[in-house]
């Protein structure tokens, strides 16, 4: 059974989803047959590197709310990352473009560990308060999981994997995918959003039964 999930790494409920997946997966019976793909999708693919904006003053501007109304949206998103047991700095998360750090991702997979490397992306930006929009950043993270940090650096330098990210993003497009995080079980089932775990593995039940009766 093939999974795949599309998701972006400044999406805070793309993280809180992959936890709920996860605990999912784990209650599975046939979780060892279970095939993850992460798939690419970025949420502001026109976002500077270094916009110098604190993730209050970027959703206060966003959505025309004042400061104070950003900072209580901010901070109930941190505490339903909390239900799942993630920590959660808006005060001191670095907002960047997260394209890079896309392309780092598919760069893992080829080597086994794109999985690893998601995971640690994530803690990175959203616990860490890594600059994640930066290569050298980027470079060491790749490095703390096990992958070679100089050729890694090189395919920051370069414009390698950016068409595997691309082709994600068009591929999640004819899809109809217009919010992450996205999951499809199959080709035939979808999940939108960050569900509570009982829809996951419902979903997982369903498909399975599908396939196998």
């Amino acid at each position: 059974m093939k999974i795949e999930i599309w998701s972006d790494y400044l999406c805070p409920f793309c993280y809180i989803g992959k936890r709920k997946f996860e605990n999912a997966l784990v209650q599975f019976p046939h979780k060892d047959n279970v095939e993850v793909v992460f798939r690419s999708f970025e949420l502001g693919p026109d976002a500077p590197k270094d916009p110098g904006l604190s993730m209050d003053q970027i959703l206060a501007s966003k959505y025309g709310m004042s400061l104070e109304q950003a900072k209580a949206a901010n901070d109930n998103v941190a505490s339903q990352a909390q239900t799942v047991g993630l920590t959660y700095h808006f005060d001191t998360m670095i907002p960047t473009n997260s394209f890079d750090a896309h392309r780092l991702t598919h760069y893992a997979a080829a080597q086994g560990k794109g999985a690893e490397m998601q995971e640690r992306l994530f803690q990175a930006y959203f616990t860490d308060s890594s600059h994640i929009g930066d290569r050298e950043t980027l470079a060491q993270l790749a490095a703390e999981i096990g992958l070679d940090r100089n050729e890694a650096s090189a395919v920051l330098a370069s414009d390698q994997y950016a068409q595997d990210v691309r082709a994600d993003e068009q591929e999640g497009s004819q899809l109809g995918i217009k919010g992450v995080p996205f999951f499809v079980i199959n080709r035939k089932y979808a999940v939108s959003g960050a569900q509570p775990s009982e829809v996951f593995l419902e979903a997982l039940q369903k498909a399975w039964g599908e396939e196998h009766n």
